[in-house]
């Protein structure tokens, strides 16, 4: 599965934005998805994850109860709405399929993370 993520930008701090991650095959509904990200100089971190049929998230402790991730089946396509953005959130975020269907969205939040299929990346940076 290839994975175009979208979205990124400049928003200051205490705003809000959504990222879209737009999958290449009608497969994704059978896949569970997730969204990391990275800052500079630092490791990947997990964001949160959707079951694959969106009955499911899962958070990373920095990011729950601000973050909701989403999928639209239907559209191929997967969401990452933020909200309340602190300067600690500017990084370049990834949206990722497990290469396996069996993978479950509670593993993909596990490290070592999963073996997946990764977008390009959209970097948002956010501005105190």
């Amino acid at each position: 599965v290839q994975l175009q993520a979208s979205g990124g930008g400049l928003v200051q701090a205490g705003g809000s934005l959504r990222l879209s991650c737009a999958a290449s095959e009608r497969t994704f509904a059978y896949y569970a998805m997730g969204w990391f990200r990275q800052a500079p100089g630092k490791e990947r971190e997990f964001v949160a994850s959707i079951t694959y049929s969106g009955g499911g998230t899962y958070y990373g402790d920095s990011v729950k109860g601000r973050f909701t991730i989403s999928r639209d089946n239907a559209k191929d396509t997967g969401y990452l709405q933020m909200t309340s953005l602190k300067s600690e959130d500017t990084a370049v975020y990834y949206c990722a399929v497990p290469r396996l269907p069996s993978t479950t969205a509670q593993q993909m939040g596990v490290k070592p993370f999963p073996a997946s299929s990764w977008g390009q990346g959209t970097l948002f940076t956010v501005s105190s």
